[in-house]
C-alpha cells in the first residue's frame, strides 16, 4: 500500500516569525519560550544576521539546506510582509548556497492564491500544524480548523508537487489513548512525507496552565507519552513515514526556573522511545527464550548502543532486574541493520527488528 520514499537530509536555518498570521492563540502555545529570543518583525538585516551565522557553520559543497519559516501562521501572515521573507530567502537560492525553503503554516491557510504565491518562490516543503484529527481535541485546544481542513490542505499541497509534512501533539485536553491510536491511523492514511511528534508540555503564560492550575487538565506522564509516542513511532515507520522530530527542541527560555509548569518534557525525549523499544525487544527475546543462568549475547548495530543500553545504562540494568540470566554483554557490528537486535543465549541465536508486529502492543 505504502511505497518507499526518500527524504533528502537537510541543513535547517530556522527563521521563527513569532505569533503572525495566527487568527488566535492555541491554548498552549508560548512561542518565548518554545523558539527563543526572536523579534517580533524579523526585518533584512536580522534574517540576514541570522542566516549568515548558520552559514558559516554549514559546508555548502555537499549539504542541502533549507531556509525554514517556523512558529506563527506563514501563510497566514500579510501578503507584503509574506512576500518580502520569501524574497529575502530568495536572495541565497538564486546562485547562493540555498537549496530550497520550507514553511510551517495553519491547513485552514490552504488554498489556491496562497498556493500561487508559494510557487513563485524555491518553497519545496510545507508543514501543517494538525496536531489531532479528533475534531472535539481541536476544538477543547483552541485550534480553530477540523480535521478535514487537514486532509483537505495535505491533499491540494500534494497535488501541486509539495513536499508535506505533519505536526502531531500526544496529550491534548480530551485526549484519549484510542484516540491518539485513531489520529495516527488519519495520518497514514493522508500520506504525508513527513511527521513531527510534540508531547503536550504546559509552559506558563498560557490558557492551558491555568486549566492545570484549576484542576481542569492532567498532563501525560513521562511514562505514558513514552508508550504512545513509541507506538507512532512504530506505526509510521512501518507506513514507510519518516518521523523527523520526536519532543521539543531544547531552548535556553526552556530551561529558565518556572517556563515549563508541569508535562512529559525531556531534552532527549526521543532516545528515551527509542531506549523503550530496544527494550521492548530485548525482553521479547529473553522471554522467547527461556534461558536461566546462561550466557547471554546482543548484538547490535554500533549506532544503536545507546539506544539499546538505554539512558545511563537503564535497559541494562532493568533486563538484569528482570530475567535471571549469567554473563551479560553487549557485542556491536557495523554490518548489522539498523533497528535489528540478535541475541545467542543457550547456543541458539534469536533475531527481531524494530517494527517485527510480534512484540508490539
Amino acid at each position: 500500500m505504502y511505497s518507499e520514499r526518500i527524504i533528502m537530509i537537510q541543513k535547517i536555518i530556522p527563521i521563527f516569525v513569532m505569533y503572525r498570521g495566527c487568527p488566535h492563540r492555541c491554548i498552549y502555545c508560548n512561542e518565548r519560550i518554545t523558539a527563543g529570543n526572536y523579534p517580533d518583525r524579523i526585518t533584512q538585516v536580522q534574517f540576514r544576521n541570522i542566516v549568515d551565522k548558520y552559514l558559516k557553520t554549514m559546508n555548502w559543497n555537499t549539504e542541502s539546506i533549507q531556509i525554514a519559516f517556523y512558529g506563527g501562521n506563514f501563510t497566514g501572515i500579510d501578503q507584503k510582509y509574506q512576500t518580502e521573507l520569501l524574497e529575502t530567502a530568495e536572495s541565497y537560492i538564486q546562485g547562493g548556497p540555498i537549496d530550497s525553503i520550507r514553511i510551517s503554516t495553519r491547513p485552514d491557510y490552504i488554498d489556491a492564491d496562497r498556493i500561487k504565491l508559494l510557487k513563485q518562490y524555491s518553497v519545496t516543503t510545507v508543514e501543517i500544524g494538525a496536531q489531532s484529527m479528533v475534531n472535539e481535541v481541536l476544538n477543547l485546544s483552541g485550534r480553530g480548523h477540523t480535521s478535514n481542513d487537514v486532509k483537505n490542505a495535505v491533499n491540494m499541497l500534494q497535488n501541486n508537487g509539495f513536499e508535506t509534512g505533519i505536526h502531531l501533539m500526544v496529550g491534548l485536553p480530551g485526549d484519549t489513548e484510542d484516540r491518539f491510536r485513531y489520529t495516527v491511523e488519519e495520518v497514514i492514511h493522508i500520506n504525508p512525507d513527513m511527521i513531527r511528534i510534540h508531547p503536550t508540555i504546559v509552559f506558563r503564560n498560557t490558557a492551558l496552565a491555568e486549566m492545570y492550575m484549576e484542576g481542569h487538565y492532567e498532563p501525560l506522564t513521562i511514562a505514558d507519552a513514552i508508550r504512545l509516542c513509541k507506538y507512532a513511532l512504530r506505526k509510521f515507520e512501518m507506513a514507510h513515514i519518516p518521523v523527523i522530530r520526536l519532543g521539543l527542541q531544547t531552548t535556553s527560555e526552556m530551561e529558565t526556573t518556572g517556563s515549563i509548569v508541569t508535562g512529559p518534557y525531556h531534552p532527549a525525549f526521543r532516545s528515551l522511545v527509542e531506549g523503550s523499544i530496544f527494550l521492548d525487544m530485548a525482553s521479547y527475546l529473553l522471554e522467547q527464550a527461556q534461558q536461566r543462568n546462561e550466557e547471554v549475547v546482543f548484538l547490535v548495530n554500533p549506532k544503536d548502543v545507546s539506544n539499546f543500553r538505554g539512558l545511563r545504562n537503564g535497559n541494562i540494568r532493568t533486563l538484569k532486574e528482570n530475567f535471571s540470566v549469567g554473563d551479560f554483554q553487549v557485542k556491536t557490528d557495523p554490518s548489522q541493520q539498523r533497528g535489528h537486535l540478535c541475541m545467542t543465549a543457550g547456543g541458539i541465536k534469536y533475531t527481531i527488528y524494530k517494527n517485527d508486529e510480534r512484540y508490539i502492543r
